[in-house]
């Protein structure tokens, strides 16, 4: 059994966004979203959105066990780039960069997470 969901287009930096995604990596859900829950960043609510949805798309296809699922891919993309300009002195203007971020999370089994290291 294995499940995942997709987080496209939010408006958050990848690199803010990877620190929280490294706080969950290879722990089970239960861990997961406990660790989510009590975390300070701002990026640790649509991370924790997207491990619910992928515990719900598991569940669609058969009951789980969130202590014995884990996730086995928690990875975060770059997205497209909004590009703004701001006043400055003398007329010029500076470029502000907009990030967002595509976040993914699978989840699987505790047996499914051994044989995909080897």
């Amino acid at each position: 059994m294995e499940a995942q969901a997709i987080a496209k287009f939010v408006h958050m930096s990848p690199r803010k966004v990877r620190l929280v995604a490294d706080l969950v990596r290879n722990l089970s859900v239960d861990q997961a979203v406990k660790q989510l829950t009590v975390c300070q960043k701002a990026a640790a609510t649509p991370v924790l959105k997207v491990l619910n949805s992928a515990v719900a798309n598991a569940g669609g296809k058969e009951n789980i066990d969130p202590a014995n699922t884990y996730l086995v891919d928690v990875f975060v993309d770059g997205g497209p780039v909004i590009k703004r300009f701001f006043p400055r002195a003398h007329g010029r203007s500076s470029l502000i960069m907009k990030r967002t971020s595509h976040i993914s999370i699978k989840i699987g089994t505790k047996e499914e997470k051994v044989t995909q290291d080897k």
